[in-house]
C-alpha cells in the first residue's frame, strides 16, 4: 500500500495544482529552542535524502513565532549543525532563495494579510476570551469528567458584537473552525488515517494576542507559499495534519503530501529529550564522532534502508541517497543503540586514513585536538606533532578507538607529551641497565624500530643484562609513558619513534 500511495497522490496533486510534473519540494522547519539532536537530525537527513533521490529542492525553514521559547544562537547552531552533517539546504536563512524570507518572524505581514481571508470568508473569527475564562471552562470539563476544550463561544458572535469589541480595543486571538465530522488522509507511511478533530479539541487559536502566527496557521501558510510538495515529520505531529487540512480547504488550496516518521526512542525505550546532552549533534561533534558515522547511527534506529552490512558498513553520502526509501520505513518506534555509533565511527576512521586526500585534513584535526587537549604544552614546544607522528599514530591507532578524542585520553597522551612523572618508580632501581639499553638503542637502524623486532631483541637484551624481561618491560613503561599498564612497550616504541624513546629514556637516567 505504501508504494502506491507516493504514486497516487502525485497524480492528484499534478492535476489539481500545477497541471505539469511537480517538482518534489521539502523542507526541514526546526524552532530555535535548543540544540538539534538526532531525532531532528533524523527527519532533516530524510526530507534531504528524499529531495535528492527525485531531483528535487531541499528548504531549511526557521519557525520562530513562539518567541518566548526562542534561544538566542540556536538558529545559527542548528544551520551550523546540518552543514557539519552534509545536509545542505538549496534555500534557507543564509542563502535565501525565490520564496524567502526563511524565518518566520519576518514573514508577519503575510500571514495578516492571509488571516484576514479567512475572517472575510468566515473560517475563522475574533476571539475575546479571557485566560481566567478559559482555565474556569477547563476546570469545568475536567470536574464533569470530559475532555478540556475551548467551548467555542465566540465563533457565535454577530457582527456588531465584534465590531464593538474591537473598537474599545478589547485583547483578541483569532481562531479557525473546525469543520465538524471525520477527515481522512493518506499518511506515505501509514496509510490512510482517520481522524474526527472536533471531539477531542476546539476551534484552535491561529493568531495569538500579541499578533504572531501559531505553528498550525504559520505552518500551513508557509508549506503552500513555499511551494512544499512533501511533508516528512514526526509522529507527534499526526495528529495535528487533519487541522492543518481543513486550512487548506478553507483557503482553496492543494495540501501536500503527507508522511510522518515513528519515534526515534533511547535504547532504554524512553524518548529522547532536548534536556539530554548525550543525543546533540554538537555533542557528538565535541567527542570527535564524524558526520556519516551519525548520519548511519540514525537511519539504523529510523528505517528507510535495508542495512544489510549492518553495524559492519557505513554507507557514504551517495548511497544514502541511492538506497533511501520512503516504504521501507517501520511504522514501529526505533531504539538507538549507543554502541553502534562508535562502530560506525571507528569503521569511518579507518575510510579517510585509506585514502590519501584525507591527510592534510587528518593531520589539522589533530593538532587542534592536541593542541586543546594540552594547552600549557603549546609554549614550552614540547608537543609532539610532525605530521609522520601524527599519521603513523592514527594508523597504529585505528583499531584501538572509537572516536578521534580517544587519543587525548589519560592512557594515550604519552603519544603527544613527554610525561612529567611516573607513577611507577621501579626503574630506580635499574637505572644503570636503562643507560646500558639506551647506548644500544642509538646503534639501532631506525628501520628497526617496530614491534616484532623490538620485542625480540629486548628479550634477547633481558637475557644478556641479568634482568627479567617483566623487570625490564615495566621500567620502560614507566619511563616512556608514566603509566602503569597501557599499549604494549614494543609498541610504543614503535609508535613514537627511535628518537623520541631515547629521549624518554635518558630524561629518567641522567
Amino acid at each position: 500500500m505504501k508504494h502506491n500511495i507516493l504514486r497516487v497522490v502525485n497524480v492528484q496533486f499534478v492535476q489539481k495544482r500545477f497541471f505539469k510534473k511537480v517538482q518534489v519540494r521539502v523542507r526541514f522547519a526546526p524552532s530555535p529552542t535548543g540544540l538539534l539532536h538526532v531525532g531532528s537530525l533524523r527527519t532533516a537527513l530524510y526530507n534531504y535524502l528524499f529531495a535528492r533521490a527525485n531531483d528535487g529542492a531541499f528548504v531549511l525553514r526557521i519557525e520562530d513565532t513562539d518567541q518566548t521559547r526562542c534561544v538566542p544562537g540556536a538558529m545559527e547552531k542548528i544551520q551550523n549543525d546540518l552543514l557539519w552533517s552534509g545536509i545542505i539546504a538549496d534555500e534557507d536563512p543564509i542563502r535565501n532563495g525565490p520564496v524567502g524570507p526563511y524565518v518566520q518572524s519576518k514573514r508577519l505581514d503575510l500571514y495578516k494579510e492571509q488571516v484576514e481571508k479567512l475572517i472575510e470568508n468566515q473560517s475563522a473569527y475574533y476571539c475575546f476570551c479571557t485566560e481566567h475564562r478559559l482555565e474556569l471552562v477547563r476546570k469545568a470539563a475536567l470536574k464533569s469528567g470530559q475532555v478540556p476544550k475551548y467551548d467555542n463561544r465566540c465563533r457565535h458572535l454577530n457582527a456588531d458584537e465584534v465590531k464593538m469589541k474591537l473598537n474599545k480595543g478589547v485583547p483578541f486571538c483569532i481562531r479557525f473552525k473546525l469543520s465538524p465530522g471525520v477527515e481522512r488522509f493518506d499518511d506515505l507511511i501509514y496509510g490512510e488515517i482517520t481522524q474526527n478533530v472536533g471531539e477531542r479539541e476546539g476551534d484552535p487559536i491561529i493568531i495569538k494576542t500579541d499578533g504572531y502566527p501559531t505553528y498550525h496557521f504559520a505552518n500551513v501558510v508557509d508549506d503552500h507559499f513555499m511551494e512544499i510538495s512533501h511533508v516528512l515529520r514526526g509522529i507527534e505531529w499526526q495528529v495535528s495534519t487533519p487541522k492543518h487540512i481543513m486550512m487548506y480547504k478553507a483557503f482553496n488550496w492543494t495540501p501536500p503530501i503527507y508522511g510522518h516518521l515513528p519515534l526515534i526512542l533511547n535504547s532504554d525505550g524512553s524518548k529522547l529529550s532536548k534536556r539530554q546532552n548525550d543525543i546533540t549533534i554538537e555533542s557528538f561533534r565535541k567527542e570527535g564522532i564524524f558526520p556519516l558515522a551519525v548520519l548511519n547511527y540514525v537511519i539504523h534506529a529510523g528505517g528507510g534502508f535495508d542495512n544489510k552490512g549492518g553495524a559492519n558498513y557505513i554507507n557514504s553520502y551517495e548511497e544514502l541517497i541511492k538506497e533511501f526509501d520512503v516504504s521501507k520505513i517501520r511504522v514501529s518506534s526505533g531504539k538507538l543503540s549507543p554502541p553502534k555509533l562508535l562502530e560506525f565511527n571507528k569503521l569511518e576512521i579507518s575510510k579517510l586514513l585509506a585514502y590519501e586526500k584525507n591527510k592534510k585534513f587528518l593531520i589539522e584535526r589533530i593538532k587542534k585536538l592536541v593542541t586543546e587537549a594540552f594547552p600549557n604544552r603549546q609554549t614550552d614546544g614540547s608537543l609532539q606533532l610532525d605530521e609522520h607522528h601524527i599519521m603513523s599514530t592514527l594508523k597504529w591507532a585505528q583499531n584501538r578507538i572509537s572516536k578521534l578524542n580517544d587519543l587525548v585520553s589519560p592512557d594515550l597522551e604519552f603519544l603527544w607529551i613527554v610525561p612529567a612523572t611516573s607513577a611507577d618508580n621501579t626503574y630506580l632501581d635499574h637505572i644503570d641497565t636503562l643507560k646500558i639499553l639506551s647506548t644500544k638503542l642509538v646503534e639501532i637502524n631506525s628501520e628497526n624500530f617496530n614491534t616484532a623486532w623490538m620485542n625480540k631483541y629486548l628479550k634477547e637484551f633481558s637475557n644478556e643484562h641479568d634482568i627479567s624481561y617483566a623487570t625490564l618491560m615495566k621500567c620502560l613503561r614507566s619511563v616512556i609513558c608514566g603509566l602503569k599498564a597501557g599499549p604494549p612497550v614494543a609498541e610504543m616504541m614503535e609508535i613514537l619513534g627511535k628518537e623520541s624513546t631515547l629521549l624518554r629514556i635518558k630524561r629518567c637516567t641522567s
